[in-house]
């Protein structure tokens, strides 16, 4: 293997970085490649590193996570602690690393392996007593549900899924020597604002800005108010009176779990945990992460150590982060209850219940019963409720097979049934307070709210009739019995809740087999569990569509939830004479064509459907007032208008419908001139003729039109003159666009005065990148709202340019035509809603025009040409869909937009670098496509050269534009690619700021 990469070029530090399989590269040599495809793949191997979740479970779900999750086991690792003995949060990260290092190659040295990929740790292996709801399937695979602010969620999302996007973030932001993050499995954090750059550090610590009184309860970092980011020592628990003493000098953040290491640090962590080499010691020895390494950390450490002294540690404020901690019972409730709750816009919320969320939480059940308004904390999941049960609050019901029972629930009792074995189920009834603690028989030990000796007692049993130690922690004392399907029944059930004595019940209980706590974790049949779980969902699933007015339906991963309707053969009703929203008609439609495809059947005519009725929607929404054109120029002029391109810098594809009328778009473009000259033009002149003449200089085409219908065939394939006939429409050149009315163009034309003759010149290239299509519609129209008389303001040009692209059939986003016609560099911004016209931020020009930076930046036209309709329609439909993932990258494009745009004020060249490449790197996750190998073999070429670099528009061929690193550093990228060009198109063009933007002249 090592030779192999040797022969690809590899450096040997390089190595360690790859990610692609070893026999996939094998394969590649093996095959002869040629060197381009070689240095392809050797690019890919070092330009980011895979993220690998390793995950520290109970054991019995360790064996079983990937069956049940369908997670793959290349992104993630699961394995248990040493059974035998506790090994803290330090030991059990090292056990971990440890364990994932000889699963996956123990060949490779440790510290080598360790730099090979990012990963992030979640210890979730506790015993979870104060949530025993969830000990058996784990916290971490909580089923929590969809928040009725979000889009994309899914019906079936866990607590996992909802803290992996945040860490994968962190971790993929992370300095290349920090490959590692710790996180907790029993907490959910969100943040609503841009993650901060992280420092070069052997530990990074994110914090939050919190009350005493709650960080008292937690680790807290405390730092000098004049060095914020460096930490001077932490503290665990402290008092509400020390931290508000500290804060009159110190800066003090509540930990919030999620810590960031850098190999150095990970393995002087392994070192105290007993570890050498990766290699675990015979008993691995008690070793905490918070207690005793983070105390000996920061310049003023609480505990001394003279080795993790000398480590660098930041901490970092989680700004606009949210701490939600899933570590009880009540917590389950109340975290999700205020999450629920976080957001209060109604606009925010897509069906009718708008009012504040209440403590009621009913998902994977199916419930006969009344809930009333004066029930509160009730948690219902994967369980049967029928006609006659009574529940009033404080109730966590789980796992409750199908039934016909009469059960009276009192406040505050739980009732859990797991599956055993192939057919049996052990019942776990229990009180929200109970934290299963403690020996069996002291009196403060309690089960279902009180001393469980009482509970005993009451039935008139004994510690030794009942078998038990009462000096054994109730979480390892059997208490809780095993049933048969057809033993579970009410009275069972009610004698094991109520004070009642029966005898047949008390002799039952006492001869049954039971389990503890930590038995019934580690003997659950967790795919019975989950099957249950997931039966009841696919029962859900008709009744939260066809009540879609009061439901998340559609707000959901509509994806995932039309693959479930075709696996399961579920019927899909149509709604379409019940939507009145058009975003809820959009997405039915959608999903309806999603549906069809899954099963395997035609569903390209109900997909046309969701995008004609995007189209019309968005006709309707933009004013479309009729114009009347009237000859606004003398017989001899001719009037010249002229258009810069545009450069997206960051936020592109959040301009795009559907998902800026959902969400709002933010963009940050130029307008750029290319070799001195604005790139798109057009030309209009009277003429003596009564007909209509188009020409196109860089196409070297002509057509004459005679009448309305030649005009009117704008959306005909393969048109070269598309654009200005649709144009001419608009500008009221055809009887559906003005309220006079002719019997033929001729006669309009005759009435208007004159003939016209329209020349347009795009000096690009097609497939650019530079928004070319829609700068010439915008020049086009603008041009002839002067030649017309229309008197149309850059705005109504822009907006009509989006109605004139919706008439073309070929969609898109506004921020071409108002990032060209718009002079400089601009912040573009929308709210949600149909009127997408965007407020304007113009940012300083400094780095734009400056010879010494403006002179780093170049364009390079590739020679290598990709079509934007076809990427468009595919993204489109992840945004119908409500795609998870789509959704997550368009967000952070948002928010990336609004940081360039701050950025942009701070003159700073390399921080705008930054940017550019963060940019780059969000556009190849949401397109693939984004990135080919022609376009990363011509990267390969100059990345050493470069501070930054992407492909405007949609990529994937076109322009690269680049930032070199410094002047020189340009000149001699100008000249490697002089001397390699990938084709014999392919050249350099002068790059300026345009200061104009959209121009006009009369002769």
């Amino acid at each position: 293997m090592t030779s192999l990469l040797l022969g690809l070029g590899i450096k040997k530090e390089d190595r360690i970085h790859y990610s692609i399989s070893k026999t996939f590269i094998l394969y590649l040599q093996l095959l002869s490649l040629s060197k381009t495809i070689a240095q392809y793949y050797r690019h890919k191997i070092t330009m980011k590193k895979a993220t690998k979740h390793l995950l520290s479970l109970p054991p019995n779900l360790a064996t079983n996570f990937h069956t049940i999750t369908q997670h793959n086991t290349t992104d993630f690792y699961c394995t248990s602690d040493p059974i035998e003995n506790r090994v803290g949060s330090g030991g059990g990260t090292s056990w971990l690393l440890s364990q994932c290092w000889k699963n996956q190659d123990e060949d490779q040295p440790f510290e080598e392996w360790l730099s090979s990929e990012k990963r992030i740790l979640i210890h979730a292996g506790g015993q979870s007593r104060r949530l025993p709801s969830y000990a058996p399937s784990g916290k971490l695979l909580a089923p929590i549900p969809v928040f009725r602010w979000s889009r994309g969620q899914k019906l079936n999302q866990t607590l996992l899924d909802l803290q992996s996007p945040l860490y994968e973030k962190i971790i993929q932001s992370a300095p290349a020597k920090v490959n590692t993050l710790i996180a907790s499995g029993d907490v959910l954090i969100l943040n609503n604002q841009p993650l901060a750059p992280l420092p070069e550090a052997d530990v990074i610590c994110y914090g939050l800005w919190s009350r005493p009184e709650l960080a008292s309860r937690h680790g807290v970092f405390v730092c000098k108010k004049n060095n914020p980011e460096r930490l001077s020592s932490m503290l665990q628990k402290p008092s509400v009176r020390e931290l508000q003493e500290l804060g009159q000098s110190h800066l003090c953040l509540m930990d919030i779990g999620i810590w960031l290491l850098s190999d150095r640090a990970v393995e002087l962590l392994m070192k105290k945990s007993g570890y050498k080499n990766g290699q675990s010691p015979n008993t691995p020895p008690f070793y905490d992460l918070y207690s005793e390494f983070g105390l000996a950390m920061g310049e003023t450490p609480t505990l001394e150590d003279n080795e993790i002294g000398k480590l660098s540690v930041a901490v970092i404020p989680l700004e606009g982060g949210e701490f939600y901690h899933y570590g009880t019972s009540k917590e389950l409730i109340s975290s999700t209850l205020a999450i629920q709750n976080r957001v209060i816009d109604p606009r925010s919320i897509l069906h009718k219940d708008r009012k504040p969320h209440p403590s009621m939480f009913i998902q994977n059940a199916h419930s006969e019963i009344h809930l009333s308004g004066q029930m509160e904390n009730l948690w219902i999941e994967n369980s049967h409720i029928s006609q006659g049960w009574k529940l009033s609050s404080n109730h966590i019901v789980t796992g409750i097979p199908e039934n016909d029972w009469s059960l009276n629930l009192s406040s505050g009792v739980c009732l859990d049934i797991v599956p055993i074995g192939k057919t049996e189920y052990c019942v776990r009834p229990y009180h929200i307070n109970d934290q299963f603690k403690g020996a069996l028989g002291d009196d403060s030990t309690n089960w279902l709210e009180k001393p469980f000796k009482h509970w005993l007692q009451e039935r008139g049993l004994s510690f030794e009739s009942a078998k038990l130690d009462p000096d054994n922690d109730i979480q390892d004392s059997p208490i809780f019995p095993i049933c048969t399907k057809e033993e579970l029944n009410s009275s069972w059930i009610n004698w094991l809740l109520d004070s009642t004595t029966n005898e047949t019940f008390t002799t039952l209980w006492a001869n049954k087999k039971r389990l503890s706590a930590n038995q019934l974790s580690e003997k659950a049949n967790l795919s019975r569990l989950f099957e249950q779980r997931k039966s009841f969902r696919l029962k859900n699933w008709p009744a939260i569509r066809n009540n879609f007015k009061h439901s998340i339906f559609f707000q959901l991963n509509l994806d995932q939830a039309a693959k479930e309707f075709a696996e399961q053969e579920l019927p899909v009703q149509p709604l379409d004479n019940q939507l009145v929203d058009p975003q809820v008609r959009l997405a039915e439609k959608m999903f309806q064509a999603r549906v069809l495809q899954y099963q395997g059947q035609d569903f390209s005519h109900t997909e046309e459907e969701a995008f004609s009725i995007l189209r019309e929607t968005i006709l309707k929404a933009v004013s479309r007032q009729t114009t009347i054109p009237q000859l606004n120029i003398h017989q001899d002029q001719i009037v010249w208008g002229r258009s810069p391109a545009r450069i997206d810098l960051a936020g592109g594809w959040t301009d795009t419908p559907p998902y800026c009328l959902f969400q709002g778009g933010k963009v940050v473009n130029m307008a750029i001139n290319l070799n001195g000259q604005p790139p798109l033009q057009c030309y209009i002149r009277p003429t003596d003729e009564y007909q209509i003449v188009i020409r196109s200089i860089d196409l070297g085409k002509r057509e004459s039109i005679t009448n309305y219908n030649e005009l009117a065939n704008y959306n005909q394939i393969g048109s070269a003159f598309s654009i200005p006939k649709a144009a001419l429409c608009l500008a009221g050149f055809h009887p559906d666009f003005t309220p006079q009315h002719f019997k033929s163009l001729k006669e309009q034309l005759k009435a208007f005065g004159s003939g016209i003759e329209i020349t347009m010149l795009a000096a690009i290239p097609k497939g650019s990148g530079l928004g070319t299509s829609s700068a010439l519609a915008a020049t086009v129209l603008g041009t002839l709202s002067d030649f017309c008389g229309l008197n149309w303001s850059h705005t109504q040009i822009s907006m009509n340019t989006l109605i004139l692209e919706q008439l073309l059939t070929t969609g898109g986003g506004w921020q071409d035509q108002f990032g060209a016609i718009l002079p400089g560099v601009k912040l573009l911004e929308t709210n949600a809603g149909f009127n997408q016209e965007p407020a304007v931020r113009w940012a300083p020009d400094y780095l734009f025009t400056k010879p010494e930076f403006h002179s780093c930046m170049l364009l390079y036209y590739t020679g290598i040409t990709r079509t934007a309709k076809n990427i468009l329609a595919e993204i489109v439909r992840g945004m119908f869909l409500n795609g998870t993932q789509h959704l997550d990258i368009l967000e952070d494009m948002k928010q990336h937009a609004v940081h360039t745009f701050n950025t942009l004020q701070k003159n700073d060249y390399n921080e705008l670098a930054a940017c550019i490449a963060k940019t780059w790197q969000q556009k190849q996750r949401i397109d693939h496509g984004t990135n080919p190998p022609a376009i990363q073999q011509l990267i390969h070429l100059i990345e050493d050269l470069t501070a930054a670099y992407k492909l405007p528009g949609a990529g994937g061929g076109g322009y690269l534009f680049i930032l070199a690193k410094d002047p020189q550093a340009a000149l001699k990228i100008k000249k490697r690619l002089s001397e390699n060009p990938p084709n014999l198109n392919a050249r350099f063009v002068d790059l300026e700021l345009s200061t104009t933007g959209f121009q006009l002249t009369r002769s």
